[in-house]
């Protein structure tokens, strides 16, 4: 296909500028949503699986919360060389790679039978979904400026809360419903079953995905054009960066430790609330699903109208800072009062709330000021650096709790380093464009 010209020329249309956006959005968000939703499905899902699992092969909270967070130790390592390469090879074929093995490895770790086999499925697992968020998030540039981003950011990141409201049903349906089935426990059909879809949805790629907008053949030519003038324009007014530049740069470290803040919730809520349900006297694994999804139907609807009401008023930072704060206290409730079933449901709705709102708003961020291949680097630099709190935050939790038989003190350490997250963004991020 011969290559678009960048500038647009005549006056813009808004009803074709709403329509290519509109088929943009329907094309793309629904798809990568669902993508998404195995992806941290098949990464978190080893909290239901803990409830069978721990048991029957007698691990400690210890090696239950090293093997969760190891996770992330491989996608540290890959996180960076992957964005690279999907830059190269491009985002339809390699997102497909990613989807592929990661859903085969977490099929597989329901052969995990000793500590050190539960160490390297979930090491694997990390270094082969390495790349896939970042990834997504540099191909949302590709389409959408920044003045509409944070909105499909939150819209494709609902993934996160609505995983619980989709995956804590079904674990805990799985669990009570298949154990013993076929000579395997619950735990290993959990991790069979949830692990399927992401093979397939990883062969559909292939053929759904478009690598940029000129190779989309559901866009007329003028919507294209349209498209390819806004990416262009915004490019424009971004220093292209080169690679050395973006690992210089100290916002983008800073960045980092704000995201390891903010991911730091994600991951306690993730792989911790289905336990902390259980242990206020709740039995039936299917019940515990059902109430962690309450929490996560509740941060997916608010993290979409926090979301849409800070790009109308394009304010990024105090937003950023409420909703930290909000999930700080949702997590010292929970802390504070760790006997009482609904008082925890009610504390992790805030808990979630804020959360999944603040990886959402905080990608306007980095977002803002890399471009090219700094871009990639930069964006897959900070979400490797800021999901290590994936391995910090179970392996602290499941420490103090063999420790201190109790999660009271490592949530209140959580709680401080979420409203930590908010005061960085506070001092360093962007101000509200005039």
């Amino acid at each position: 296909m011969e290559a678009l010209k960048l500038e647009y020329v005549g006056a813009i249309d808004p009803k074709v500028e709403e329509s290519a956006y509109s088929k943009v959005t329907w094309r793309l968000v629904p798809y990568l949503f669902v993508c998404y939703i195995f992806c941290f499905l098949d990464r978190v899902n080893v909290g239901f699986a803990k409830l069978q699992m721990q048991q029957e092969l007698g691990f400690s909270d210890t090696v239950y919360g090293f093997a969760a967070g190891i996770f992330f130790i491989g996608y540290f390592v890959f996180e960076i060389p992957s964005n690279l390469l999907l830059q190269k090879v491009g985002p339809r074929r390699w997102i497909a790679r990613i989807m592929i093995t990661w859903g085969i490895v977490s099929a597989l770790t329901m052969y995990a039978k000793s500590p050190e086999s539960f160490y390297v499925y979930r090491f694997l697992l990390g270094i082969l979904e390495a790349g896939f968020f970042p990834g997504i998030i540099l191909y949302l540039t590709y389409w959408y400026p920044a003045h509409r981003r944070v909105r499909i950011t939150a819209l494709f990141m609902t993934a996160i809360p609505l995983s619980g409201v989709i995956g804590g049903p079904l674990s805990g349906w799985i669990l009570d419903t298949f154990s013993g089935a076929s000579g395997l426990s619950g735990w290993q059909w959990l991790f069979l079953i949830e692990g399927v879809p992401s093979v397939i949805l990883g062969v559909a790629t292939l053929w759904y995905l478009d690598d940029r907008i000129a190779a989309s053949k559901w866009l007329r030519e003028e919507e294209k054009q349209l498209l390819e003038h806004y990416i262009s324009q915004e490019n424009k007014t971004k220093t292209r960066h080169s690679l050395r530049h973006a690992l210089l740069e100290w916002k983008v470290w800073v960045f980092a430790l704000t995201y390891f803040c903010f991911t730091a919730g994600v991951y306690a809520m993730s792989f911790w609330l289905p336990q902390m349900i259980k242990s206020t006297g709740v039995k039936s694994a299917l019940a515990v699903g059902l109430l962690t999804a309450l929490p996560c139907a509740f941060a997916a609807v608010g993290m979409v109208l926090i979301g849409g009401h800070s790009d109308r008023t394009l304010e990024r930072r105090w937003h950023i800072f409420i909703v930290s704060v909000v999930g700080a206290m949702g997590v010292v409730i929970s802390a504070t009062y760790p006997s009482s079933t609904w008082i925890a449901v009610l504390a992790a709705c805030a808990g979630w709330l804020g959360a999944a709102s603040l990886v959402s708003l905080f990608w306007s961020v980095p977002t803002a000021i890399l471009t090219g291949t700094a871009a990639a680097a930069g964006i897959a630099l900070v979400n490797s650096m800021g999901n290590l709190s994936g391995f910090v935050a179970p392996y602290m939790l499941g420490y103090i709790k063999d420790a201190t038989h109790s999660l009271s003190l490592g949530l209140y350490f959580l709680a401080g380093v979420v409203v930590l997250g908010g005061i960085l963004v506070l001092a360093f991020g962007p101000h509200r464009p005039k």
